[in-house]
């Protein structure tokens, strides 16, 4: 990067607020999908959202690239830096601004991590109910890019349900409020658009977040099944019998062999483990309690362990949330996707992906949130071995793209990012991304934040090209989008 552009960073964060030395830029060239990697051109690490706003506007007027990141977790290469670009990191802002249990509400700064709002307001009855894996490290502002889900968004629903308004800088330098304090706003749902965008649209500089009462029971019952399938029709079950669990669970052999050897939850050995969870009214939830263990045994559970404290409770879920770090145990590299299906379609997916487990001769691990159909295949595969990462990530793209043949979509909670851009193509046409492209040059006209994400070719603005370039059946009337 220029060195009278460093100069004006430096001005702006502070000598110990950028980081321009390559063995430390190293740091920031990945985030937890480590396939993919690029050093930045620099780090800054603001402490406001005025110094976010001065970085930007500086991007903007020299047309610089930059990518903004909080704790690195996300798992699609979505806060994988571009050559020459400035990664803007966000850890420093980690402020919870203000707490209105009243009106439950709660407003961050985006490097606030998960959990620390849960704690902050626990003690007045409350929760933050979004719960990615992760939780315990990642970021606020991440969860936001990613639409973050979790095992309790089955229930509670993912991060777009439990968020009131943001601040964000647009990638020209101006600083706007989207939603607000109120349940509702007026207008068009600009809210909904930057949520889940991948910070392809900006970035969030403060969160407006609905927290949620603590039900006054939970109980968490775990069940093995001698198949994946006879676990997935339980699952099918539950839901049709009207049930609404606050989260249902599955993991394979695979993954139970390495969370066993990680962090000793002392799950069964079994081909299918379910964790299914009920909150509500203690009456309620005995009932439905009840009927769970109903139909689990009747589609073959051999245990069924209903956790008889909060400890033991907290060791299942601690297995279930250890699941992808310990994978190390069972292999030395893996890709993990998070396509979504019907629940009904569980038992016919998990089937077709042991077929194409012993067509490829690669091992599939299974650990996913089975309540919303949002699997969790990690490939395992040896990057020592010549030619097996790609036949790795091939499969992986082939399961999604079953997944969109079943009914479903690419990606649920991880985002497209760099790794899923492929298979884009594969589930929306080009009227459909032509689209969503329009909806970006809107806020970006020079493609300068987070560039070369979720797109699976380079896409120009009007403004820059002179005209729109639309798709033959756009020209032919037949593309009903527009």
């Amino acid at each position: 990067m220029r060195p009278e552009v460093l100069k004006e960073l430096e001005r702006i964060v502070g000598a110990k607020g950028l980081i321009a030395r390559p063995e430390q830029l190293a740091t920031y060239e990945c985030d937890g999908l480590t396939n993919f990697r690029e050093s930045p051109g620099a780090v800054v690490l603001p402490e406001s959202a005025a110094e976010v706003q001065a970085v930007v506007q500086l991007c903007a007027r020299h047309k610089i690239p930059f990518v903004s990141r909080g704790a690195g977790t996300r798992l699609s290469g979505g806060a994988l830096p571009v050559q020459g670009c400035l990664l803007i990191g966000l850890s420093r802002m980690n402020r919870i601004l203000e707490v209105d249990t009243a009106n439950q509400r709660v407003t961050v700064e985006p490097g606030v991590i998960n959990t620390h709002v849960t704690q902050r307001v626990a003690a007045a009855g409350y929760f933050f109910a979004p719960d990615p894996s992760s939780q315990p490290v990642c970021t606020l502002g991440g969860n936001v890019a990613e639409n973050s889900g979790g095992a309790h968004c089955l229930k509670y629903g993912f991060t777009s349900t439990h968020v009131l308004g943001v601040e964000v800088v647009l990638p020209t330098g101006e600083l706007v409020h989207l939603g607000g304090a109120g349940e509702d706003a007026p207008g068009y749902d600009l809210l909904g658009v930057v949520v889940g965008s991948e910070g392809t649209l900006g970035v969030v500089t403060k969160i407006i977040l609905r927290i949620t009462k603590r039900p006054e029971t939970v109980q968490t019952v775990l069940a093995a099944f001698d198949s994946t399938t006879a676990a997935a029709q339980a699952v099918s079950d539950i839901i049709a019998a009207g049930m609404l669990p606050a989260a249902i669970e599955m993991m394979d052999r695979v993954s139970i062999e390495a969370v066993e050897a990680a962090v000793h939850a002392n799950y069964p050995l079994c081909d299918g483990l379910l964790l299914v969870e009920l909150d509500g009214p203690r009456a309620e939830v005995d009932a439905l309690m009840t009927g769970v263990k109903k139909i689990c045994k009747d589609n073959g559970a051999w245990e069924i362990r209903l956790a008889q404290s909060d400890e033991e409770r907290a060791l299942l879920w601690k297995g279930r949330k250890a699941a992808f770090a310990a994978m190390g145990r069972v292999a030395h590299n893996y890709i993990v996707q998070d396509g979504v299906i019907p629940r009904t379609a569980l038992p016919k997916m998990l089937k077709a992906m042991e077929r194409m487990s012993r067509e490829t001769g690669l091992r599939i691990a299974n650990v996913f949130h089975a309540g919303d159909g949002n699997l969790h295949p990690m490939v395992l595969y040896d990057e020592n071995n010549v030619g097996e990462e790609s036949r790795a990530l091939e499969l992986s793209y082939d399961i999604l793209r079953l997944c969109v043949d079943s009914g479903g979509s690419i990606t649920g909670e991880h985002g497209v990012g760099r790794e899923k851009q492929q298979v884009m193509g594969y589930m929306f046409s080009e009227p459909d991304l032509d689209t969503m492209q329009r909806v970006r040059c809107a806020f970006d006209p020079e493609l300068i934040s987070n560039p070369d994400k979720v797109f699976p070719r380079p896409r120009l603005c009007a403004e820059k090209t002179g005209k729109w370039e639309p798709h033959p059946l756009e020209v032919a009337g037949k593309a009903e989008i527009f």
